[in-house]
C-alpha cells in the first residue's frame, strides 16, 4: 500500500473516532428497537441525518481558507468569528470536552469502582488527552493508528457476539410509523455536523503536516478520508441497529436509551460486558476529547493570530475541562444545550449551501439564510408558540422552510460588496 493511501486510511480512522463519541453509541440500538424488522428504512434516515451530514461538513469546511468557521465565512468575517467563538467555546471547553471526561467516569469507572474519586480521574483523563494532543501534527496519527483500532475491536466484539448469539427475533410491526423521518431526526440530534466543521481544522493540519501542499490533492484526500470514515460509521451504526432489533420484542419505545445499551451488553457478555462497555465508552470519549481539543485549540490560535500558542491553549483547555467535568454530565448539558440549539441550524444551513459555494456568487444568499436560521432558533428557544406550527417542527426542523425562502430572497438582493470565495484549505 502506498504512503498516500495509508495516510488517507489513518485520517479516515481519526475522523470516524472523533465523530463516534459515547453519545452516538446509544442512538442506533434504540432505533432498532423502534423499527424492528424494518430497521433498514429508519437506518437510512439516520445515515442521512448523521453520517452524510457530518462527513459533508468536514469536506465543505476544508474548501475554505479562513480564520473563522469556513462554512460561516460567506455570511461575513465578523459573523463567522463571533459565532465560531461561541460555537467552539460550547462544543469545546464548556461542553463537549469536559463531557467526555464526565461520561467516562459515570459509565466506565463508577460501575466497576464505586468508590473512585472523580477529581483524581479527571486529572488522569485530561493528562492523557494533553499528552496525545499537544503536538497538532501528531493528533491524527495518535488517534488513527492507536485509539481507533482499539475502539473498532471493542465494538466488533459486541456486534459480532450479537450476530452469533441473537437475543431474540425482530419485532414484525414497528413502534413508529414515520420510519425514515424518525431515523433522520435521531441522526440530526447527534449534532455531529458541529463536529465536522471543527474536525476540518484537525484534518487539514494533519495533511499539511504530512507534506501534502497541493490544494487539489488536499481536497481529494479529504474526500477519500471522509469516505473511509463514513463507511466505518455506517458499518458500526448498522451493526448496533441490527443488534437492537433483536431485543425489540423485549423492550418498548419507552425504554431508556442508555439502559438499553447496558442491558444488551450484559445479556450478550454477562459481567464481562460491563468491562467491555467501559472500554468502548472510554475509548470513544478519549478519541473525541483528543480530536476536539486539538481542533478547538487550532481555531483559537488562528483567531488570536498565534499570539497565544496552540500548546498553551491545549493546556488551558485540558485544565479547564478537568474542572468542569466534575460538575457531571447533566449539569454540563443543561448549561450549554440551549446555546447549541440556537447555533446548530445556522451551521447545518451553511453546510448545505456550501456544497454549491462555487456556483452561488451572491453572498446575500448565505447572509439571509444564516440570519433567518438565527431568528427562528432564538424564537423557538424563547418558546414563541407560532414556531411550533411551522412545517417540520415535530422533527426539530422548523427553521428549514424559512431558511430556504430567505436564501431565495437573498439571491435577488444584490450584494453591496462582492467578496471572493476563499478556497483551498483552512
Amino acid at each position: 500500500m502506498s504512503k498516500k493511501n495509508l495516510d488517507i486510511i489513518i485520517i479516515g480512522f481519526a475522523i470516524f473516532a472523533t465523530f463516534f463519541g459515547a453519545g452516538n453509541l446509544i442512538f442506533p440500538p434504540y432505533l432498532g428497537v423502534l423499527a424492528g424488522e424494518k430497521w433498514y428504512i429508519a437506518f437510512a434516515g439516520f445515515l442521512v441525518g448523521d453520517v452524510v451530514l457530518s462527513v459533508l461538513a468536514v469536506i465543505v469546511s476544508c474548501k475554505y481558507q479562513t480564520k473563522g468557521i469556513g462554512v460561516l465565512s460567506r455570511v461575513g468575517e465578523k459573523f463567522s468569528t463571533i459565532m465560531g467563538c461561541i460555537m467552539l467555546a460550547c462544543i469545546g471547553p464548556l461542553m463537549s470536552i469536559p463531557r467526555t471526561g464526565a461520561t467516562t467516569f459515570e459509565i466506565s469507572i463508577l460501575p466497576l469502582m464505586p468508590d473512585a474519586n472523580p477529581i483524581v480521574f479527571s486529572v488522569i483523563f485530561f493528562a492523557i488527552t494533553l499528552v496525545l494532543t499537544v503536538r497538532p501534527s501528531k493528533v491524527v496519527d495518535n488517534v488513527g493508528k492507536f485509539l481507533t483500532p482499539a475502539l473498532l475491536i471493542a465494538l466488533a466484539v459486541l456486534i459480532i457476539k450479537g450476530f452469533l448469539t441473537p437475543l431474540g427475533d425482530a419485532r414484525p410491526d414497528p413502534y413508529i410509523d414515520d420510519l425514515f423521518a424518525t431515523g433522520l431526526t435521531q441522526g440530526y440530534q447527534t449534532m455531529d455536523a458541529f463536529g465536522g466543521t471543527i474536525i476540518a481544522f484537525l484534518v487539514m493540519a494533519s495533511i499539511v503536516g504530512k507534506g501534502y501542499l497541493d490544494k487539489k490533492e488536499q481536497i481529494s484526500m479529504i474526500g477519500k478520508a471522509g469516505l473511509v470514515a463514513g463507511i466505518c460509521l455506517a458499518v458500526v451504526y448498522g451493526g448496533l441497529c441490527i443488534v437492537g432489533t433483536m431485543v425489540s420484542m423485549q423492550y418498548g419505545a419507552d425504554v431508556e436509551q442508555t439502559a438499553l445499551v447496558v442491558a444488551i451488553t450484559g445479556a450478550l457478555l454477562g459481567n464481562g460486558g460491563k468491562v467491555l462497555l467501559g472500554i468502548i465508552i472510554a475509548l470513544a470519549c478519549l478519541t473525541t476529547a483528543v480530536g476536539t481539543t486539538s481542533a478547538v485549540a487550532q481555531f483559537f490560535a488562528g483567531v488570536f493570530n498565534n499570539k497565544i500558542k496552540y500548546e498553551w491553549l491545549v493546556i488551558g483547555f485540558c485544565v479547564f475541562s478537568a474542572v468542569i467535568s466534575n460538575f457531571g454530565v447533566n449539569t454540563i448539558i443543561q448549561f450549554s444545550g440551549p446555546i447549541l440549539s440556537v447555533i446548530y441550524p445556522i451551521v447545518v444551513a451553511m453546510i448545505l449551501l456550501s456544497i454549491f459555494t462555487e456556483k452561488i456568487q451572491n453572498d446575500n444568499v448565505f447572509r439571509f439564510a444564516a440570519y433567518m436560521a438565527l431568528l427562528v432558533s432564538i424564537l423557538t428557544l424563547a418558546g414563541v408558540p407560532v414556531m411550533q406550527k411551522l412545517p417540520l417542527a415535530s422533527f426539530g426542523l422548523n427553521w428549514l422552510i424559512p431558511v430556504i425562502v430567505a436564501a431565495i430572497v437573498g439571491f435577488f438582493v444584490p450584494s453591496k460588496k462582492k467578496e471572493a470565495v476563499k478556497e483551498g484549505g483552512l
